[in-house]
């Protein structure tokens, strides 16, 4: 006789508050301060009101002097608000990673990889829960602090201070290191679902958070910029009061792909244009986060040079070559193009002409445009000596990248990913042992579909290829799909998702399954509808196991590997090896 699992209630989102016990007085306490003192809760919606936001998606976090806040290069989902104390944060240039306590990430050892072969559960995607672990949860404190404070500038933060935006609202790393400057420090944390939901419900917060993260986003990334980088202090304030920042595309691009991906080529056309092709230089432009297409127009259409991603620069040649050439003036040599949701500072041209080129090395001038680079652009042939060959990724002693592959990988937007599974098809013998070893370490489902977008021999396969932007996490209720604070990967905590498909839906990409769930006995659980219970599974690169991706390490002719494909060089080099 069959044995059914009883029915169960479906899982919802505030199951896993992010505070165990958050103590009612603390929600009366934060009704009474500000910015929640100026909320209206009457906009907010019932299902979502603000005490509810409180008690369910913040936590109170006390610090002791000297212990790190968040730490620069880490990645984080959450802002921060100062209650009681004060705090300092790191300016550029950072502490180094000895100082902040950077380890490495944590792996199964060898006996307990070998254990895996008889303690996985019995039945696929059987569900015992087991408490995430945080690997930031232990503290790490500061040591000499005064001579730390000697080496390096530091602001000092203070109660009503809000802090944590940047990496909350653009899904990047943490931007500096902070850390409580006295005891008893008292900081309210905001994950990134509640924060959501205070922004969409309160215009005030959601305009003081958008000044906050302009200014401090723009002031860090400036000085990352190379050419910048020798400003005296006047100067950057000057360039920084002068910079506009300037956002185009869907923050959740995905449905917008998925249609012009069925536009094929024309799509081009359908996207928006940031700068012109034969339009004058009026300034550099700058790719905060996301990405954009670099085109130029050949015969009756447009072709893909390259595709520019966070900290890459446009229009800085053509400036710099109207600015020590004034007799032969040239205009953009090509289009750059929206692909999704883009950020980009632009700098005024008359900025650069007269506080950053005067002072800048001549070893970091460009060269002068030659003048087969402007010839008409109709039809035009090589680019070897432009801009745009200039700024694209090279690798020493290898054949480029093709421009039908360039078009390929921009097409399908697969320069978002970062860790890609590309498959050569001429060695793959579809054994399937890449199948196998992922099944294995994934109780008894893979992770990946061993199918996807081909070119020629080529084939990016549906397994998660943990993207620089990340637009699976936006909707998750819970946080359940977030990145790994130490490298950055996309993973999932079985233990808070509900099956909602929020982030299967939102991948463009497919590699994203939702799949039954059973309990020890094999037995589907179901809720009380009826309906099975489902919780998302996407690879998650082995991270606890030795040796890295179990696909990779299966494959025995060598026919896969895990590459990035936000630059060039690593399929360029992977493509000779061939």
């Amino acid at each position: 006789m069959s044995v059914t699992s009883p029915s169960l209630d479906r899982p919802r989102r505030w199951d896993a508050p992010f505070a165990a016990d958050f103590p009612p007085e603390a929600i009366e306490r934060l009704l009474s301060i500000a910015p929640f003192d100026a909320m209206n809760p009457d906009s907010f919606p019932r299902s979502s009101s603000l005490p509810d936001i409180l008690r369910n998606d913040t936590a109170l976090r006390t610090f002791k002097a000297n212990e790190l806040i968040v730490r620069e290069g880490d990645y984080g989902t959450s802002a921060f608000l100062i209650i009681q104390g004060r705090a300092r944060v790191v300016l550029s240039p950072g502490l180094p990673p000895s100082a902040v306590g950077r380890k490495e990430r944590s792996k199964k050892g060898l006996f307990r990889s070998l254990a895996q072969l008889w303690s996985n559960p019995r039945e696929d995607e059987a569900i015992t829960r087991r408490r995430h672990r945080d690997q930031t949860s232990r503290s790490v404190f500061l040591q000499d602090v005064p001579r730390l404070l000697g080496e390096h500038k530091t602001a000092a933060m203070h109660a009503g201070d809000f802090f944590g935006e940047i990496a909350a609202l653009s899904r990047m790393p943490r931007t500096s290191t902070i850390f409580a400057e006295e005891d008893n420090t008292q900081l309210l944390e905001i994950r990134w679902q509640g924060l959501r939901d205070l922004l969409k419900y309160d215009p005030a917060l959601r305009a003081h958070v958008d000044k906050i993260y302009r200014q401090r986003a723009l002031a860090s990334y400036l000085q990352e910029i190379p050419f910048l980088r020798h400003l005296t202090a006047e100067a950057r304030a000057v360039v920084e009061a002068a910079t506009h920042f300037e956002t185009y595309g869907d923050y959740d691009w995905s449905g917008e792909y998925k249609k012009l991906v069925q536009a094929g080529t024309a799509a081009v056309a359908k996207e928006t244009t940031i700068a012109a092709e034969d339009d004058y230089p009026n300034g550099i432009i700058m790719v905060r986060s996301g990405f954009a297409r670099l085109t130029q127009r050949h015969g009756a259409g447009h072709r893909t040079l390259n595709y520019l991603g966070a900290g890459r620069v446009y229009g800085f040649d053509e400036i710099a070559h109207n600015w020590k050439n004034p007799d032969a003036p040239v205009s953009l040599q090509h289009s750059l193009r929206v692909i999704g949701h883009t950020h980009v500072l632009t700098i005024p041209a008359a900025i650069i002409e007269q506080h950053v080129l005067p002072t800048l090395p001549a070893g970091q001038l460009p060269p002068p445009i030659a003048p087969s680079d402007v010839a008409p652009t109709a039809g035009r042939g090589s680019v070897s000596g432009s801009s745009a060959a200039r700024s694209a990724p090279t690798v020493k002693n290898v054949a480029p990248v093709d421009s039908a592959l360039m078009e390929f990988l921009t097409q399908n937007r697969l320069f978002n990913g970062t860790e890609s599974m590309v498959i050569d098809l001429d060695r793959c013998t579809r054994c399937d042992d890449c199948v196998r070893a992922c099944a294995s370490t994934h109780d008894g489902n893979p992770r990946f579909l061993r199918h996807g977008p081909i070119h020629d021999n080529l084939m990016v396969a549906q397994a998660c290829m943990h993207c620089a932007d990340p637009i699976c996490m936006i909707g998750c209720p819970t946080g359940a799909i977030h990145r790994d604070a130490f490298g950055g990967e996309v993973v999932i905590n079985s233990d808070t998702c509900i099956g909602c498909t929020v982030c299967a839906n939102n991948c463009p990409y497919g590699s994203i399954r939702m799949v039954e769930t059973r309990d020890d006995d094999g037995q589907p659980l179901v809720a009380k509808d009826q309906k099975p219970l489902l919780k998302a599974t996407k690879c998650d690169l082995c991270l606890d196991q030795l040796g890295g991706p179990a696909c990779v390490r299966a494959c025995p002719h060598d026919a896969l590997d895990r590459l990035d494909l936000n630059t060039l060089d690593p399929l360029t080099a992977w493509l000779n090896r061939r």
